[in-house]
């Protein structure tokens, strides 16, 4: 069959059965809006898939793609409740006043910026302790030093950090 008797064809099957599909389809769902999208749908893949049934199969292959749409529309449908259901039970997210990010930053930025002023190691032993979850045996063997080195040197990235915390705390008060 040629590509415009191929249409053809389908146009015909399409009007001989449109309105026996949507009134199948809308009696299952009670919703003519619905019926009408799935009968699309249903058509579409017929017309993609480039082939129509049978005359005698007409209807009963239509009903088949029918309960199949209808099978994936439920299911979609459900999948869709349970995430907005989910959704739903969240805490609302908690956004920060103008005041408190900035007060954020302020605190980051006094953190970058004590940090830079730290050995080269001190802050490499600090990130691979803090970011990365390591041990102290593990930071001393990446950055060739003592597991005794490595203590000192979060000790006193810590403290240097701490110190400029409370240098903050007092400027602001």
């Amino acid at each position: 069959m040629d590509r415009t008797s191929s249409r053809k064809a389908f146009a015909q099957f399409y009007a001989e059965h449109h309105n026996w599909l949507c009134s199948l389809l809308r009696r299952r769902l009670g919703n003519s809006m619905d019926a009408a999208d799935l009968a699309h749908d249903i058509y579409l893949h017929m017309f993609r898939k480039g082939q129509l049934p049978q005359a005698c199969d007409s209807r009963r292959h239509l009903t088949r793609m029918a309960r199949c749409k209808l099978i994936d529309l439920y299911r979609r449908r459900t999948l869709e409740s349970d995430y907005l259901g989910e959704l739903s039970q969240r805490e609302e997210p908690h956004t920060a006043s103008e005041e408190t990010r900035a007060l954020a930053s302020e605190a980051l930025e006094q953190l970058s910026s004590t940090l830079s002023r730290q050995p080269v190691k001190a802050r490499q032993a600090l990130l691979l302790h803090r970011l990365e979850g390591k041990a102290y045996r593990d930071i001393a063997t990446e950055l060739n030093v003592s597991v005794s080195s490595v203590e000192k040197y979060l000790a006193a990235v810590l403290k240097s950090c701490r110190q400029a915390a409370c240098d903050t705390r007092s400027e602001s008060n």
